[in-house]
Parts: C-alpha cells; structure tokens; sequence
C-alpha cells in the first residue's frame, strides 16, 4: 500500500528536482529557489529557501556523506551549500558558462559531476573545489546523470537519446542510443545481482526518456572484464514522455513520472505495475526514494511535492500474489477501504466509513453493533451485506496462496498461469492476457520491441511443473482451483 502524508506546496513555480539524505528533503523549482525540509515533520528547515542562483534551478542532489547539498541552474553555475547552516561553500562555474542541468556526487563525496546544455561533462573535485577533469559527448544537451555504487564509472545521458559511460579518470566507455527523442533521467540501484546470462555479478540502472519507455539496464566493469551493459528490460505503462525515474536500493522497484501526470511503481524485475498515483495536476518532473525510510517524494508543473509512505512494494512472487489479490488488509489506510468499497458495489456507505476513519484493521473488526451505532448505517439488509464480504475478505486471507515459484506467474497478469504458452519473444504467459495485449498491440510486453510474429505455442513443460508442483501443495491447489471457476 502507498499512502499519501504530506503535500508541500511552498515554491511559486515549477519544481524540477528532488533529493533525500537521513534526515532531511531537499526540492528546487523554477522559481530560482531551493528548499530544504526535515523529515521528522515537512517542516522547513531554519534556514531556507536558499537563494543563490539568478535562474532556474535544473537539480539538487545531497552527497553522500550528507553535509552538502549542489545545486545547478541555468546561470551555469553549481553551487555547494553546508547544510549545518545553508551557507554557500563554493560556487563553481561551468568553464563554457552553459546552463548546468544536473549534478551528481560520487558514492565517496569526493568528485561531482555537472552536465550543461552544450553537452559538456565536467568532473570537480570537491575537497580542492576545482576542476579533475572534463569531457563532451557527442550530440545534444546533458539532461541526466548517475553514478556506479562503486564509484568507478558513472552514466551521463544526452537529449539526443544516448547514454554515455565515463570512468573516473572521464575516459568514455561506452556511448550509445538508448532512447528515441532522448533520455530524461537515470538512476542506479545499490545493490548488486547476478546477471544470470553471464554469470557475473552487475549493477542495475533505471532510464527514462521522450519515448514513453524505462529501461532496466545491467551494468558491470572492471579491468579485466571491460566495460558491459545491456537492456534486461523495457516497460512501457506510461502513455506519454517519462520525465523522472529512481530504482529503489535493492533492484526490485522501480517509480517513474510522467508527462501523462501519473507516477508508477512498477517491479524492475518482471515490469508488473505495483501502483499508479494520480495526484498531481500537471506534468511530473522529479521523483526519488529516500535511503533510509519508506519514503517517496514526487515534484511536479503544479509547483508541489508530495510525500508518500510506501508499504509492501515488493516484487517477490509472494508479495505480488498477495496485492493482486488484496489479502494485506490489516495495512490497508482510509483510501484502500474506499477502493475496496467501491469494488464490492459498496460505494453508498463510502462516506459513513469516511466519517469514521476506516481503515484495513478497523475493517475487519466491524460487528453489527459497531456498523448501527458507530457507523449509522441503519439498513439491516446493507449491514449483513458488508459482514458478508468482510468475511469473504478473511476467508481469502487464510487461503492465499505463498512463495509461488517465479516462473508459474503470467509476467502480465502477475498471477498464476493456467494455460501458459510461449510467444515469440521468447517469454511464457497466460494465453488470454497474451492474446489480449497482441490484440491491440504487436510488441512484447517483456522488451517493448516489434514481435517477429504471433504464433503462441502451449508451454506443455510449464504447465506440467507447475501441476508438479501444485500436487505437493494441497492449500495452493485449492486456491488455484477455486479462483479458476
């Protein structure tokens, strides 16, 4: 569950950019301004808003070691702020005075990279507060940025749509298009994964661009192995540009926003949305995951941000089996009673369980005397109604099924298959959702690329593992069973 705990609303324009350490919050806007909050309560730090750049501020990002916050704008400067005291430290001027548009530390705090609209690239080194090195990339403007958790390479990514590798020492890599119309954001994970087609351990990194699509990249380097990287997989659930993604520290989520105003979370691993949050009004520019909380801030044109508490966003088999089929209850807020409600035709008492301040756990223990006297609801018929499902709710709780193997889930349903076939693309799902999505489009909901053709083939080994495996599971059949009729 994702639920919403505080709407910020203090800059006067656009926000552009958002960045978490332990303790505090940082945004930028239009408005040439930067503001920094706490995060015990969102509320604003003594000292800001930090005024200090002439334009717009493009990026703000906190290093590492949590003391500094940079800051870049269109005045082409990047500026250093302490965050003991919202000083400004040093202000360093990109040497062609082109508008900075993003900046991002090194994992050690040592060096911060600053990209500008002329497509140059430079490395500062920040204890000596001068330039390290600096490159250019080939085409377009610098838009987005992310360093390896390692701290040996680092990605750069260009309105014309390539992404670009730099070692420490700004040696390219690597340089190629990634996105059509060009790349908007990129963001790596901390934790590192085995890429199973190698067989060597990798990082992950989101990207994001005009096109529509993120992408799931694996990325690895090293002396004696080189530089690799990859696209593991493609997701497309926004229906316009994507302006801003982060990958949560463990790989497994990835949150995007958009210029159709939604933010998604989405499963890096398989691409299933988790969640869509309808909340701003205009285009979403900023998104990012706190390090050390359940926390996830979101800028957008409508000049807020807003502050979500995540719950169970877990990618897991288990965990996806349970949200689809909603068994969390205990967790569930106001929001997700209301939903719950207004799918069981109950919407008519929505606001009786408004009144009240409903949520998952007080659901459950709802009675007829607590429904008459508490909650008003005066129909004897409506009442044994909503104890009915309510009862339904617990049944189902007691016999979801858990720890289903990966590969018994449709990768687009998110449940488990009952007549898997295989599609061109190589990839195994449910024939109903598979003939479904070809009906409208002809790419693979797995990569996003044109299939080669439309054949679906019955996977007959699949399915006779997972009745192998069902067999051995009398409670999981059960509930397979049942939920098939």
């Amino acid at each position: 569950m994702v639920e919403l705990i505080q709407t910020l609303a203090d800059h006067i324009d656009d926000v552009n950019s958002c960045s978490f350490s332990d303790s505090l919050l940082a945004t930028c806007s239009l408005d040439k301004t930067i503001r920094v909050y706490s995060l015990k309560d969102f509320t604003e730090v003594s000292f800001s808003p930090l005024r200090g750049h002439t334009y717009a501020v493009h990026c703000c990002c906190f290093s590492p070691n949590q003391t500094v916050l940079a800051s870049c704008s269109t005045d082409g400067k990047t500026i250093l702020w302490n965050m003991c005291n919202g000083q400004i430290l040093a202000s360093l001027k990109q040497p062609s005075g082109s508008p900075v548009r993003v900046c991002r530390f090194s994992p050690s705090s040592m060096y911060l990279a600053s990209g500008a609209a002329d497509g140059s690239v430079v490395l500062w080194n920040v204890p000596l507060l001068r330039i390290h090195r600096s490159g250019l990339v080939k085409d377009g403007s610098l838009v987005a940025c992310a360093y390896s958790p390692g701290g040996n390479i680092f990605i750069t990514g260009s309105s014309c749509g390539d992404l670009t590798a730099w070692d420490e020492n700004m040696r390219c890599l690597y340089s190629d298009k990634a996105h059509d119309l060009g790349v908007t954001c990129c963001d790596f994970s901390a934790r590192p994964v085995t890429d199973t087609l190698r067989g060597i351990e990798c990082f992950q990194m989101a990207s994001c661009g005009q096109d529509n699509v993120i992408r799931i990249w694996l990325i690895s380097y090293g002396d004696e192995k080189g530089f690799d990287m990859r696209c593991k997989l493609t997701l497309s659930g926004h229906l316009a540009p994507v302006l801003s993604c982060a990958l949560s520290s463990d790989g497994e989520t990835v949150v995007s926003g958009s210029v159709d105003k939604s933010v998604i979370i989405q499963g890096a691993k398989t691409g299933c949305i988790l969640h869509i949050l309808n909340h701003h009004t205009r285009y979403v520019t900023a998104c990012a995951l706190a390090p050390s909380q359940p926390l996830l801030a979101t800028g957008s044109m409508d000049k807020t941000v807003t502050i979500w508490k995540l719950g169970q966003t877990s990618d897991s088999p288990a965990a996806r089996v349970k949200r689809k089929t909603e068994f969390h209850v205990e967790s569930w807020t106001e929001d997700d009673v209301k939903t719950w409600l207004a799918n069981e035709s109950l919407a008519e008492v929505e606001q009786h369980f408004s009144a009240n301040n409903i949520d998952g756990k007080e659901l459950l223990g709802l009675t007829k005397d607590i429904l008459l006297q508490d909650l008003k609801i005066e129909s004897l018929g409506l009442r044994n109604k909503i104890l009915r499902k309510i009862e339904d709710l617990k049944s189902k709780m007691k016999e979801a099924p858990s720890n289903i193997p990966e590969e018994f889930l449709c990768p687009i349903t998110c449940e488990m298959m009952k007549d898997p076939v295989i599609a061109s693309d190589g990839y195994s799902y449910e024939r109903k959702a598979i003939e479904s999505w070809i009906g409208t489009k002809r790419t693979s909901p797995m990569t996003n690329l044109t299939l080669e053709n439309l054949l679906l083939t019955p996977n007959r080994t699949l399915k006779m593992a997972l009745n192998r495996w069902l067999d051995t599971r009398p409670d999981e059949k059960n509930y397979y069973i049942t939920s098939s009729n």
